[in-house]
C-alpha cells in the first residue's frame, strides 16, 4: 500500500505555509472590515447561483484560492454595518483557541480524553455560577449550543420533579411547561422532543412589552392542571429573541416556588449581563432559578457554538441521564465532575473551555462588562434617536441590544406598511452594505437589529436610516397602487 498520500497529509512544511497565508488573509479581513468604511458586509447572491458556483470550484477552481473565496462569499460580522443576527463578533485570539481544539481534538467524554480541558471548563463554569449568584453547591457545563442547553434543562426539570421514572419507563400522564409565547422557539422544539405535544407547551401571553404576562400566569396554570396535566418546570426568558424583552425573573422564581416548579433561566443572549454593573438588575432573581444558560457564542465575544448550562444545584446535572429516579439522589456520592460525558447530551464534545478560559486570562471578565455595556447603551441611543424621527416607529423600548423598528407612511394602510418594510429589508439585504434582519410582532412587520458589533456606532446607524429612506422613496410606487 503507497502510504504517500497520508505523509502529504501531515506534512508540517506544507500546514506551515497554508496557515501563514490563511492568517494573512484573516488580518487583512480584520483590518478592511474594521476600517473601510466602503466596505459591503455581505455580497449577495441568489442560493442557486452559489451552490452551482460551489459545485464548479469542487470541480475545477484553484485550491490557493479557498480560503479567498470563503472571506468574499460570507457575511463579515466584524463589519460595523453588521446589526442583524445574534451571532458574536469574535475576538481574534479565539481563531488561535479554535486550531488548537480542532488539532488536539479531546473529546473530554472520559477523564484521559481531556484532561486540561475538563479541568479548565470546571474552573469556567464555577466563575459563572459565582457571577450568577449561586452558592458553593452550583456547577455546570459546556454544550453545543443554547438549543442542546435548553434542551437538556427540561430533560432534568423532568427528572428532578417528576415522580414516576419518564427516562426508563415512558409518560404515564400529560406533563408540562411554562414558557412566554415570545420565548424562543427551542423551547417549544424540546418540548415536543421529550414528547410532551402541544398541550405540554403552556404558552403564557406576552405583555405590552413582549415580557411574559406574570398576572396570568395562575389562571394559566390553573387551566392547565385542571385538565389533569402535570407542570413540571417553568422558563423565563433573558431575554427573549424577536424583541429583546426581559421577563420578570423574580416574579417568575416567586410563582415557581410557590407550585415547586423548575425554574430556568434561558439567558443564551442576555445571561452574559451577568458581568455587566449597570445591566445586571435585567437578571435579577436569576439567582434562585434552577438552571440557567449563558452562550458564550452571543455576547461574549466567542464563536460558534459554545454554551454553559448552570445548575445551582450541580448534583442535578449527574442525574439527568443517570439509570436512576433523580429524587432518590445522594448528595455524599462523588462529583465527577472530570467525565463530561456522564453530564451532557454530547458524548463527545469540542474543547469549548479553552475561548471563555483564554479571554478571562487575558482580558478579565471586564471585557464583558465593557462589552455588553456598549452594545446596550447603543441600543437605546438607536431608539432614542428613531423616537425623534416622524417616519419611524420602535416596537418596544430595548432592554438589550436588540431593536425592532419599522418605516412608516401616514397614506399607508397597514398591509401596505408591512409589504413596504419586507421590501425595504430585501433591497437592502441585495444590495450588502448593511445586513439586518426582520420579524413580525401581532401581525406588524419590523425591521430587526441586533447591535453584536463593539465598532458599530450611532454614525453608522444614521446611515442606516438614511438608506432605508432612500430605498422607501424607490419602493413606494409599487406598494401603493
Amino acid at each position: 500500500m503507497n502510504t504517500s498520500a497520508l505523509h502529504h497529509l501531515f506534512d508540517t512544511q506544507d500546514f506551515k505555509q497554508r496557515s501563514k497565508i490563511l492568517l494573512d488573509l484573516v488580518s487583512k479581513h480584520l483590518d478592511q472590515t474594521l476600517n473601510e468604511p466602503t466596505k459591503n458586509t455581505l455580497s449577495w447572491n441568489k442560493p442557486e447561483n452559489e451552490l452551482h458556483f460551489w459545485k464548479e470550484f469542487l470541480k475545477n477552481g484553484n485550491e490557493n484560492d479557498f480560503f479567498e473565496e470563503i472571506l468574499k462569499r460570507t457575511t463579515h460580522t466584524h463589519n460595523p454595518k453588521y446589526v442583524g443576527h445574534q451571532v458574536g463578533v469574535t475576538a481574534p485570539v479565539t481563531l488561535l483557541s479554535g486550531m488548537l481544539s480542532n488539532l488536539l481534538n479531546n473529546g473530554m467524554a472520559v477523564y484521559e480524553m481531556g484532561m486540561s480541558p475538563n479541568a479548565i471548563e470546571r474552573i469556567v463554569t464555577d466563575k459563572l455560577c459565582d457571577t450568577i449568584g449561586y452558592d458553593s453547591l452550583s456547577g455546570g457545563f459546556l454544550t453545543s449550543g443554547g438549543t442542546l442547553a435548553n434542551l437538556t434543562a427540561l430533560l432534568t426539570a423532568r427528572k428532578a420533579k417528576v415522580s414516576h421514572d419518564v427516562w426508563n419507563e415512558g409518560h404515564t400522564k400529560p406533563l408540562g411547561i411554562m414558557v412566554c409565547e415570545e420565548a424562543h422557539y427551542c423551547v417549544d422544539r424540546a418540548a415536543k422532543i421529550m414528547g410532551l405535544g402541544e398541550k405540554g407547551i403552556i404558552k403564557v401571553p406576552a405583555d405590552e412589552n413582549f415580557g411574559i404576562d406574570v398576572s396570568q400566569l395562575e389562571q394559566y396554570y390553573e387551566e392547565s392542571v385542571s385538565q389533569g396535566i402535570q407542570v413540571f418546570a417553568i422558563v423565563g426568558s433573558a431575554p427573549s429573541t424577536a424583541t429583546g424583552a426581559h421577563d420578570n425573573l423574580e416574579a417568575v422564581q416567586r410563582f415557581a416556588e410557590k407550585h415547586n416548579l423548575w425554574f430556568h433561566v434561558d439567558g443564551a443572549h442576555g445571561g452574559a449581563a451577568i458581568f455587566s454593573n449597570k445591566y445586571k438588575h435585567l437578571l435579577k432573581g436569576a439567582e434562585k432559578s434552577d438552571s440557567m444558560v449563558i452562550d458564550g457564542h452571543k455576547m461574549m465575544l466567542m464563536p460558534t457554538i459554545t454554551t454553559a448550562l448552570l445548575y445551582k444545584n450541580r448534583t442535578h446535572a449527574n442525574h439527568t441521564f443517570s439509570l436512576d429516579a433523580d429524587y432518590l439522589l445522594n448528595e455524599t456520592e462523588d462529583d465527577e465532575w472530570y467525565n463530561s460525558g456522564r453530564r451532557t447530551f454530547e458524548c463527545t464534545k469540542t474543547m469549548m473551555c479553552m475561548h471563555w478560559f483564554l479571554l478571562l486570562k487575558l482580558y478579565g471578565e471586564e471585557i464583558f462588562d465593557t462589552y455588553v455595556t456598549r452594545q446596550y447603551d447603543l441600543a437605546k441611543d438607536f431608539a432614542e434617536m428613531l423616537l425623534n424621527e416622524s417616519d419611524f416607529e420602535v416596537a418596544t423600548y430595548p432592554m438589550s441590544n436588540i431593536l425592532c423598528f419599522r418605516y412608516v407612511n401616514a397614506v399607508l394602510s397597514l398591509e401596505e406598511t408591512n409589504e413596504l418594510n419586507a421590501k425595504i429589508r430585501q433591497v437592502i439585504l441585495e444590495e450588502g452594505e448593511f445586513y439586518m434582519v426582520q420579524t413580525k410582532l401581532r401581525g406588524v412587520h419590523y425591521l430587526r437589529t441586533t447591535l453584536m458589533n463593539p465598532f458599530t456606532t450611532m454614525e453608522h446607524l444614521r446611515l442606516l436610516i438614511g438608506k432605508i429612506r432612500s430605498v422607501s422613496e424607490q419602493l413606494l410606487p409599487s406598494v401603493k397602487q
